[in-house]
């Protein structure tokens, strides 16, 4: 039982890095293509927030919450974080934790000036 709910932390995990990380360019490729979705106020509110997130744990220095109860339920502790685990092992390069924090804060400065340039839509009148 343990490992199954491990496995959906995991899952979830990596559900969410796929939207932060998919998110930008989909926004970008939308907008060039007129879809209508990539300007939703909600779904980009919910995007900017989550890379703002991420940054702000990095920042602090804060492990991630999903990456610490994976590791518990399995029985095991890491000095990597999620995404720095499997960039490893995708890459077999090594790179020290503040690498990931300004790859982070420059991701979310790009999603902010996305907002900026690809704006979502204005919000209805009440």
């Amino acid at each position: 039982m343990r490992l199954l709910l491990a496995d959906l932390i995991l899952v979830t995990h990596f559900a969410f890095v796929v939207f932060v990380v998919a998110g930008l360019p989909l926004v970008w490729i939308g907008a060039l293509r007129g879809w209508r979705w990539v300007r939703s106020r909600s779904f980009r509110i919910a995007h900017l927030a989550a890379i703002l997130f991420v940054s702000a744990e990095a920042a602090a220095g804060i492990w991630c919450p999903l990456t610490l109860w994976e590791d518990a339920l399995r029985g095991a502790t890491s000095e990597r974080s999620f995404v720095a685990r499997w960039i490893h092992e995708l890459l077999f390069y090594d790179l020290p934790p503040w690498m990931f924090t300004v790859a982070y804060l420059l991701y979310a400065t790009l999603v902010a000036i996305t907002w900026w340039r690809v704006p979502p839509r204005p919000r209805r009148p009440a």
